[in-house]
């Protein structure tokens, strides 16, 4: 009897076990799956699209670090393996690893940049993430596994007990009463067994003595289990509390009555929301009104956020998680269980957080991100009112030589100075952002604001007419003022933004230091910027650069020595554009370098192809250079380029700038000392135009001094004085650079007379258009071959 029995439970129990954990745990495995893998491909649609619209301005400016820095802030995520960034020119492909090991799960996930620019948004490239797939059993979270481990610990300890409570509670005591049955029956005495009798009867009474005892163990463990959650309930650290159906307070905990200052007996049976500040008591009751509807009363919790009034009246935001009582009893004194979070500092942390994320931290004033959200909630009122909005955008001018002079105390110390004097100008509707920098913005409101922002312009203005002080020093500036007027001059937020910005630019570019208003001329200018940028890079893309050649002639012997590469731009439709407006933008917008380096790779290239000519095997070629090329690489590039084309350094001339020396920057210093001890000749151009072009000839690797056209022209002028001092200027340079050891190159001779007038005065060498203008390589070639119309040719170099 006793392994039928057991071994029958032991089966039934096995099977039940089989039949409800089975299923229960491949269902949560297949859940918690396809959550993780819902969740990861959530989090990484945004971070795609998010990073997507942040690359859209790196990638249309070729913009190699910020692609770098947010393509690393991307591989730093654990799911990411592999991102990699291409734009829609082939020019630029960032691919940067994780440095963790490559999986055999792998799965991709790309999206088109678009960068949105005055013509609409334009496709600038594609960010592609190569990331790794969720594991079914990776896919299981701590709490998941804490989960699975506590259920089935709690299985294999059921399981256990079942066997050993059906051996103690079923199995002994059956065997003992069939063995005190079995002695009573045998040898006749009561055994254990009160009831004496071998009946029914006796057995039952037996039965029922044993239940009873068992009845008394499990109601003092019951009492003693109440009294325990009685004392946990007082007892635990946290604010709970219990209402009744109808909203009354049934029962408190010891640390809600400490942390609210009521006393017990005030609180209990009072209405709850007699508690809570006024405005929140509706939203308490109807709190369960949005309740989903597949939710009952056993599976739902609600969980709201109130203000609760203490009983020293102070007010605190308190976070209530309440979850209905289900107790089996028809009349209970409680029927909701309720928690209560004291979530003031949290509340004031978010507000704190929420304010700095729109603040600037220096000046106190808006951001850019919170100028922007103001601006779109000042665009609706003004709609809404029939009024203008004033939109200054400010831009202090030289401040960046503060920070070097004077370092960025001084340039913090400045701002605050400047932002104090703008406070004074304002009124109440009006407000202040510091948008970045020395970049700040002013939005005028009121039925009066355009004529106020003209006012204030010149306010603004005169606030620079006293110097700002730091630490016993003046510094004086002064600022570029762009005024744009909603919705006279833009219809939205951002246009007026940028319209004043454009606004402010156009000043910039006329001379700083003054208020320009937005008009269609600027929009047409800025269309002219963007084109002119478009056709920079299509011709960086397409190679439409070419550097045509002016041949530098000796002017005793007419022989030409070398050249000077300009650079031209050779569109397929509108044939060579001035080169001009073309520098100008490259300058600002930083292409000049990737420009340069073409003009230099096509100038050795046909420096390369016309030393074939008979007579200039030696000439050299001068190329000019930005300040934005002298980077620590160019040495080597250049040594590259000239031993790829069999050039010697020594004909290969420099060409620099005054702007490029005026800084003296240690940087360009060490650059242009490296390319001297290259071998590569230094050319100082516009020599005499600066402010300190002498000093230069001694603090720099000078080689040749190209006079300024405008000194040749002078010099055979009409007005006699004039002319003589223009003379005296030229014989000075001539003077002073024939003693420093420099060849003397004389720019933009046009007529005999000059040329006469040089040759006298003792220049070495000139260019202009006496001799010839500046051609394309294949055209001068013919011409040292081929003697020209009249009989002349220009000379080779013997």
């Amino acid at each position: 009897m006793t392994h039928s029995v057991e071994r029958r439970f032991l089966v039934i129990i096995s099977g039940a076990l089989l039949a409800i954990v089975a299923p229960l745990f491949t269902i949560l495995l297949s859940l918690s799956y396809n959550a993780a893998i819902s969740s990861q491909a959530d989090r990484l649609e945004i971070l795609i699209v998010a990073n997507a619209q942040a690359l859209g301005r790196p990638l249309w400016d070729l913009d190699d670090e910020s692609i770098n820095q947010i393509t690393g802030t991307l591989i730093n995520d654990p799911a990411i393996y592999m991102v990699r960034v291409k734009d829609s020119f082939g020019q630029l492909d960032v691919t940067q690893t994780s440095s963790a090991p490559r999986s055999d799960d792998m799965s991709s996930l790309s999206r088109d940049i678009y960068y949105k620019n005055l013509d609409g948004e334009t496709k600038v490239g594609t960010i592609k993430i190569i990331f790794r797939d969720v594991g079914v059993f990776s896919s299981l979270n701590g709490i998941e596994l804490s989960f699975l481990s506590i259920f089935i610990l709690a299985i294999l300890t059921v399981f256990g007990a079942a066997i050993v409570g059906n051996r103690m509670m079923i199995m002994r005591p059956l065997l003992r009463l069939t063995a005190a049955i079995e002695a009573t029956r045998r040898l006749g005495s009561r055994h254990h067994v009160d009831w004496r009798s071998r009946d029914e009867m006796g057995r039952l009474a037996l039965s029922f003595n044993e239940m009873q005892t068992q009845l008394e163990r499990e109601e003092h463990e019951l009492k003693r289990a109440h009294r325990r959650t009685t004392e946990i309930y007082n007892r635990t650290p946290a604010m709970l509390f219990s209402l009744d159906p109808q909203n009354r307070v049934a029962a408190v905990s010891d640390y809600w009555v400490k942390a609210t200052g009521y006393s017990r007996e005030d609180s209990l049976g009072c209405a709850f929301e007699a508690f809570l500040h006024p405005e929140d008591r509706e939203s308490f009751r109807q709190r369960h009104q949005n309740r989903p509807s597949d939710h009952t009363d056993e599976s739902y919790a609600a969980e709201l956020t109130v203000r609760f009034i203490c009983a020293d009246g102070r007010s605190m935001d308190v976070l209530i998680a309440e979850k209905t009582l289900q107790t089996g009893i028809e009349e209970t004194s409680a029927d909701v269980l309720s928690v209560m979070t004291d979530v003031t500092e949290l509340r004031q942390s978010e507000q704190r957080n929420g304010l700095q994320a729109i603040s600037d931290h220096l000046t106190g004033l808006l951001n850019r991100q919170g100028f922007e959200a103001m601006l779109d909630q000042k665009i609706l009122h003004a709609d809404a009112a029939q009024t203008k909005l004033a939109c200054l955008f400010i831009d202090l001018d030289r401040f960046k030589g503060i920070n070097d002079n004077f370092g960025h105390a001084a340039g913090d110390a400045v701002l605050k100075q400047f932002v104090g004097r703008l406070k004074g100008v304002l009124n109440p509707l009006d407000s202040a952002s510091r948008l970045g920098g020395d970049e700040f913005a002013l939005l005028l409101a009121g039925s009066d604001a355009e004529e106020r922002s003209l006012k204030i312009c010149e306010k603004i203005g005169a606030m620079f007419n006293d110097p700002f002080i730091f630490h016993g020093q003046s510094i004086r500036l002064s600022a570029s003022i762009g005024l744009a007027i909603y919705p006279e001059h833009a219809r939205s937020a951002s246009e007026l933004l940028q319209h004043s910005d454009l606004a402010m630019y156009t000043k910039k570019r006329a001379g700083k230091n003054g208020a320009q208003i937005f008009d269609a001329t600027i929009m047409n200018e800025a269309r002219q910027r963007a084109e002119i940028e478009q056709e920079i890079e299509q011709a960086i893309e397409e190679d439409w650069l070419e550097a045509h050649f002016q041949p530098i002639l000796n002017l005793q012997t007419g022989v030409t020595c070398g050249f000077e590469a300009l650079m031209r731009l050779n569109h397929p439709r509108k044939g060579i554009l001035p080169p001009g407006p073309i520098i100008g933008v490259a300058e600002e917008n930083s292409s000049i370098k990737r420009l340069g380096n073409r003009v230099l790779e096509h100038s050795i290239r046909n420096l390369a192809e016309i030393s074939a000519v008979p007579g200039l095997e030696k000439a050299y070629v001068a190329v000019n250079f930005s300040a934005q090329q002298f980077e620590a690489g160019l040495p080597t590039r250049i040594a590259g380029l000239l031993h790829h084309h069999g050039i010697v350094p020594q004909r290969l001339v420099v060409e620099i700038t005054e702007a490029v020396m005026m800084h003296d920057d240690p940087q360009v210093r060490a650059v242009l000392n490296a390319i001297s001890l290259l071998g590569c000749r230094i050319a100082l151009d516009d020599f005499g135009t600066g402010y300190s072009s002498l000093s230069y000839l001694n603090r720099f690797p000078v080689d040749i001094v190209k006079i300024d056209q405008s000194f040749t022209r002078s010099i055979s002028k009409d007005a006699p004085d004039i002319s003589k001092k223009s003379r005296m200027l030229v014989e000075g340079i001539s003077a002073i650079s024939h003693k420093m050891n420099c060849l003397v190159i004389a720019e933009g001779i046009e007529t005999e007379e000059q040329k006469t007038m040089l040759q006298e005065i003792g220049v070495d060498c000139g260019q202009g258009y006496l001799f010839s203008r500046p051609r394309a390589i294949q055209s001068l070639i013919e011409t040292y071959q081929v003697p020209l119309e009249d009989g002349k040719r220009l000379k080779a170099a013997q």
